[in-house]
């Protein structure tokens, strides 16, 4: 490799790691900025009617991301993964500045934000489709993993630096969250436009439409509708009763299957499902789906139990809760950044299997600390729990996402690329619906006993007590979530009015609530926590998956596949021509 060429992958890693990283922040910068942005628009998102505009701001970038991502890594294996990746960047800071510039309120405010957001999350698809391909492609193998590394766990630790940057700035306003981008997507469009140079192997094709429609249409059904069963429906606590919830998942898993059986027929498809008969491919891929659904709920749950339990009892506001939350879980993001590129160097070296699989297994034995700590924790304990669950994190990461980008051959290597974030980004959606679904089952069980009780200890009168020990457990989770203060939403202004001051006082004292959820908060977090375990081991199990002698080289295992698919016939890769700088 000449001096040029050994600059230049380094320049691609450089600026593709930027791009991962402002595409995974601002997955994170709204969710925790969620109660200045629809106070900024004027919108109460607990009341019933605006539940919809708040579970769309949670999911809707991330939704978008995990459907697009495959078609664009496609994309960018017919025509060109830096194009595609180029124009992402662009996509991404124009988008930035619509958003900032919302001109309404209310619900067209935020119907505002929720559709540019969907186009932002295109740009974002387009940056993490082609990143890991574009890596790929300049790095040798010998230097893989550690490329890789390092651009991979920027990614994850975005979406955490996500939490304290969108806190930061909420405090200040929340049009930054969103100006933010700005000059850092400006810079990066015009760096990558005028660095990166298409080096990998490239084929003419056709879009495979069909197999587009349905992916998009299926998968987008299916994890919608299992985000909102998590609503409550016909008095039961949550909506898996809706017809309408029932159709999505129905429709969904049909639209899936089409997809599936479309795949095996077309010329040139979407998904190239033959690849699945790659163990190292196969493997990692399901190991990334786990464990992101695991990291997902972790992530949720870890920010309810500060926001709604420990920082209340610890003498913060709620209202200052998010920015605090996101400060206090700082160690993750800090356990991240410390393995990711440790991690993918020692793949290089010794292979990445046993680091991915070691990694999950350590997040898995840190989730099971965990439900020894008790709500009221000491943080010095938390802070050294979380600590371990995001090294483990970072050393499943980059192994991983090197075995999955070794495992198949160059000309496919945007659209594996897309595969693998598909699964990574719908785990994230998945874990809204999942881990929320099995905290509320939880809560559902003790939280109205608790309320009721407590309520009318306070003097709450009973009719009034009964009536909000009966709503669903949903809301609470989400004024914690949100950091509202839960009683003071739930009893309203003309309950609490009614009180001698002393009980009001009491009622909405950050003390109150913290003490009366507690126990079946941690209720809950037992069945989720062992669902997150569970997950960790199978997918540590998943990464195991393959040859261990391929593994152990670093080489892939595709050659027997494509002997196989296609005999011993020579690709024929198109060359790539264009020039080194534009």
């Amino acid at each position: 490799m000449n001096s040029h060429e050994s600059r230049y992958k380094w320049v691609a890693l450089s600026n593709t790691t930027l791009g991962m990283l402002i595409a995974t922040i601002n997955s994170s910068i709204v969710l925790i900025s969620l109660p200045a942005i629809f106070n900024g628009v004027g919108l109460n998102p607990l009341q019933p009617g605006n539940v919809g505009y708040l579970l769309w701001m949670l999911m809707g970038y991330m939704l978008v991301t995990a459907v697009l991502v495959v078609t664009l890594g496609r994309l960018g294996d017919i025509y060109g993964r830096v194009r595609i990746y180029n124009l992402g960047f662009a996509i991404f800071a124009v988008t930035s500045v619509v958003l900032a510039l919302d001109p309404f309120t209310g619900g067209a405010g935020a119907l505002w934000l929720i559709g540019w957001r969907v186009v932002q999350a295109v740009g974002g698809a387009m940056l993490m489709a082609n990143s890991a391909a574009i890596i790929t492609d300049a790095f040798p193998a010998r230097q893989r993993g550690t490329a890789l590394g390092i651009n991979v766990v920027a990614a994850i630790a975005g979406s955490f630096i996500g939490l304290v940057l969108g806190g930061l700035l909420a405090e200040w306003n929340w049009r930054s969250i969103f100006w933010v981008n700005v000059p850092i997507a400006a810079v990066g469009t015009v760096w990558a436009y005028r660095s990166l140079r298409d080096n990998g192997e490239r084929r003419p094709g056709r879009i495979d439409w069909w197999g587009n429609v349905t992916f998009a249409a299926g998968l987008t059904m299916l994890l919608a509708a299992i985000t909102y069963g998590i609503q409550p429906y016909g008095g039961h606590p949550m909506g898996w009763t809706n017809p309408w919830i029932i159709a999505g998942l129905t429709g969904g898993v049909v639209l899936l299957a089409l997809f599936g059986l479309i795949e095996t027929r077309v010329a040139e498809p979407m998904f190239p499902l033959h690849l699945f008969r790659i163990a190292a491919f196969t493997g990692g891929n399901v190991a990334s789906l786990l464990g992101s659904i695991a990291r997902g709920g972790l992530q949720f749950m870890l920010i309810i139990w500060l926001q709604g339990i420990w920082l209340p009892l610890h003498g913060y506001d709620y209202e200052a809760t998010p920015l605090w939350a996101g400060i206090y879980l700082l160690p993750l993001t800090i356990g991240f950044l410390a393995a990711g590129p440790l991690s993918g160097a020692l793949s290089d070296r010794f292979g990445p299997r046993r680091f991915a699989a070691g990694g999950l297994l350590l997040m898995s034995a840190s989730f099971a600390a965990l439900l020894l700590v008790p709500t009221d924790f000491h943080y010095g304990v938390f802070a050294a729990l979380v600590f371990l669950n995001g090294f483990g994190g970072g050393l499943f990461s980059a192994p991983n996402t090197s075995l999955i980008m070794s495992s198949v051959p160059a000309h496919l290597r945007g659209v594996a690329s897309g595969m693998r974030a598909t699964f990574q980004n719908a785990g994230m959606v998945l874990s809204i619906g999942v881990f929320f679904s099995l905290m509320v089952a939880g809560l559902a069980r003790s939280l109205p006993t608790a309320l009721d009780a407590g309520l009318t200890a306070q003097g709450v009168p009973a009719g009034a007590a009964h009536g909000v020990s009966q709503l669903p457990p949903v809301g609470t989770l989400f004024a914690a979530f949100l950091g509202y203060n839960p009683i003071q939403e739930l009893l309203g202004p003309q309950v609490l009015g009614a009180l001698p001051a002393a009980n009001a006082a009491a009622l909405t004292d950050r003390q109150f609530f913290p003490d009366l959820i507690s126990g079946p908060f941690h209720d809950g977090l037992v069945i989720v926590f062992w669902l997150a375990i569970v997950m960790g081991v199978l997918g540590a199990a998943a990464s195991l998956a393959g040859p261990r002698r391929r593994a152990a080289t670093g080489e892939p295992d595709a050659e027997e596949v494509l002997d196989e698919l296609y005999g011993a016939q020579p690709l024929n890769p198109v060359p790539v021509t264009e020039p080194a700088h534009r």
